[in-house]
């Protein structure tokens, strides 16, 4: 079983094999995972904050993707943001004590599991300081057995 390290990286260009991205200081392309729907150039555009898994030995693999969101505002357990992608979308808090002014960003995810949408931290400007559930993103890849196709073992 491996166990890969993950971080974040900001989307500065999107290709549809791979993406360029702005991680611990560094422009790097790093490809996506096989698992990471298609088309791609559709799903991922500059600004969205990426989770990039990473084991020795391996290139890197885009995992999972967060979008750069405007907060409308917030309801009882929900924040409503708009997305270019997707218009308007109503997001429970993955910390509730977090609070989401109007007119800021913050990172809003689907797919996984307990919410059809989520949101996250505040957007960052260094990819390092973005409060995102990477813990989750792993569990998934690992509850479903996902990690050894993205490395090709």
């Amino acid at each position: 079983m491996i166990t890969p390290r993950l971080r974040c990286g900001i989307v500065l260009r999107a290709g549809e094999d791979a993406c360029q991205v702005l991680a611990g200081g560094q422009v790097a392309s790093v490809r996506y995972a096989s698992q990471f729907p298609a088309p791609r150039r559709e799903r991922v555009s500059p600004g969205h904050l990426v989770a990039i898994a990473e084991v020795p030995g391996r290139s890197g693999a885009v995992v999972w993707r967060w979008y750069d969101a405007v907060v409308l505002g917030g309801e009882a357990g929900s924040v409503r943001l708009w997305e270019p992608a997707h218009g308007e979308v109503v997001a429970q808090r993955r910390r509730p004590q977090q609070r989401y002014h109007p007119g800021t960003r913050a990172y809003l995810s689907a797919g996984l599991p307990g919410a059809d949408w989520w949101v996250a931290g505040r957007a960052v400007d260094q990819a390092e300081d973005a409060e995102v559930e990477l813990d989750e993103v792993e569990r998934l890849y690992t509850e479903q057995n996902m990690w050894e196709s993205v490395f090709d073992l």
